[in-house]
């Protein structure tokens, strides 16, 4: 993630948990919070695909 965007977990199972809390409560989107965070989409759909996980934009989470 780029460095405006320190908040965000380093270990994947951590940044599911944030990633999805934060579309589940916050955003309607997963663009929409990787604009607002400054963060890097690809970046964070890697790191969640390490670990068998992927956005899904009907339920806007990652399952």
């Amino acid at each position: 993630m780029n460095n405006g965007n320190a908040a965000m977990p380093k270990d994947p199972v951590m940044l599911l948990s944030f990633v999805n809390m934060k579309l589940r409560d916050q955003y309607d989107s997963l663009d929409a919070l990787c604009d607002d965070m400054q963060a890097d989409r690809g970046e964070i759909e890697e790191k969640l695909a390490g670990v068998n996980y992927r956005y899904d934009p009907a339920v806007n989470q990652f399952v």
